[in-house]
């Protein structure tokens, strides 16, 4: 029997002028654990008239998780923050009851060749923290737990699971772990996961239970204390998951809640303009009908 339940292909999606490959959430599978969406971005290639140019657009009811591999994108948001995030490091945004930010390619690079490569990601709030006050949080690449098992190099880069504990303050049980190598490895995580559990292949192959999977998919296991599996040589995938929440979660555009009047109201209040201001912004993303 087959420990594997769901796979899900990577789908192209528009988010303004940039296409990425959507993975979460899926129609048959809309969360795994607390993680609402995940965006696979590029790997783009971007000339000096190309760049990243994401306006305001807001935010409730979960937290952001951008973590890049290669490129930079400048954030900046409502409560002032403005900060470059580059490969390795974590922007952590927790929208609560709302939030509003751009992301842009920083000047500096605006008029040069670039690359852009990363994971942008929500994570859903627990339901007594739907409407906490925003936050924002950036860790720097150095501060992320990393180390080497069996020639398995892992980086804990949010929640708490194997005996470590990232510094992304994160607001429920939940882990996002990256594992890379150079030699085919077999991995045995089962004794330490929990909740529900996902895997994405990033570069290389899986090889579980006879069968080969290879890059732009997620497996999600049945049951995450049975996550067993082989990684073929020069192989990065993820493992993320964690506590599901007892109630449903509402996805709308940018919006995500336990009941669909917030995200009404919160359509409502977009619309009219009611969400705070990102400084140095004019334009803003236009609430889709």
């Amino acid at each position: 029997m087959s420990n594997i339940q769901t796979i899900i292909p990577e789908r192209a999606a528009n988010i303004g002028n940039f296409m990425v490959g959507r993975l979460l959430p899926f129609r048959s599978k809309r969360m795994v654990g607390p993680f609402a969406f995940i965006d696979h971005m590029g790997p783009a290639v971007m000339n000096e008239k190309e760049n990243l140019d994401v306006p305001p657009h807001p935010h409730i009811g979960l937290s952001t998780l951008t973590y890049l591999f290669e490129g930079s994108i400048m954030h900046r948001d409502s409560l002032g923050t403005e900060i470059e995030i580059k490969p390795g490091a974590v922007n952590w945004m927790t929208a609560g009851k709302g939030v509003v930010h751009s992301e842009r390619t920083p000047d500096y690079l605006r008029n040069t060749h670039k690359t852009l490569h990363g994971l942008q990601i929500w994570v859903a709030l627990p339901k007594n923290l739907e409407a906490t006050a925003p936050s924002f949080h950036h860790i720097n690449k150095k501060d992320i737990p990393e180390w080497v098992e069996n020639g398995v190099t892992i980086k804990l880069i949010a929640g708490e699971v194997l005996g470590k504990k990232s510094p992304v303050p994160v607001h429920s049980n939940l882990y996002f772990i990256e594992l890379k190598n150079t030699s085919r490895q077999k991995i045995t995580l089962g004794n330490d996961l929990f909740g529900e559990s996902g895997l994405y292949i990033l570069e290389g192959a899986v090889y579980s239970e006879g069968n080969i999977y290879e890059p732009k998919q997620i497996m999600v296991a049945k049951d995450s204390s049975l996550c067993e599996f082989e990684m073929a040589e020069n192989s990065t995938v993820y493992i993320f998951g964690g506590d599901p929440f007892p109630e449903e979660r509402h996805i709308h555009w940018n919006f995500v809640a336990s009941e669909k009047e917030t995200i009404q109201k919160a359509r409502d209040d977009w619309k009219a303009q009611r969400f705070p201001k990102v400084p140095r912004e004019t334009d803003f993303v236009p609430l889709p009908e």
